[in-house]
């Protein structure tokens, strides 16, 4: 595999959740990756608050996840790889339910985030 540094691949077994697939289909330039990241609200007041993630799907504009955190359409996030040496903020333009499961999609606010490399 050739990635760069700053990249973390992640070893499974090629499947993606459903609830994150079906969202998906809404975006037909994403590709299927796994990359772990880390999520962070930009809201006031929670700054704490961070999740570790994996994006199952990117582009070069938006990424798509599962997540536990209470997003909500239009929430800021900023979510960076697993090491912390790169982030990119953005904002959630989509909010998928399914089976219990909660996919989102976030679209990068100024840049793509260079260390999701797609297939």
């Amino acid at each position: 595999m050739n990635t760069p540094l700053t990249t973390t691949s992640v070893h499974t077994d090629g499947s993606t959740s459903a609830c994150t697939e079906q969202l998906a289909r809404f975006f037909p330039d994403a590709n299927p990756v796994q990359v772990r990241a880390v999520l962070r609200l930009l809201r006031s007041g929670a700054d704490q608050v961070r999740e570790p993630v994996v994006v199952e799907f990117a582009s070069g504009e938006r990424v798509i996840f599962s997540s536990r955190l209470p997003l909500e359409f239009d929430d800021r996030v900023r979510i960076s790889d697993a090491e912390g040496k790169a982030e990119c903020d953005a904002t959630v333009v989509a909010v998928q339910y399914h089976d219990g499961r909660k996919a989102v999609a976030v679209q990068f606010v100024d840049k793509q985030i260079f260390w999701v490399k797609r297939p």
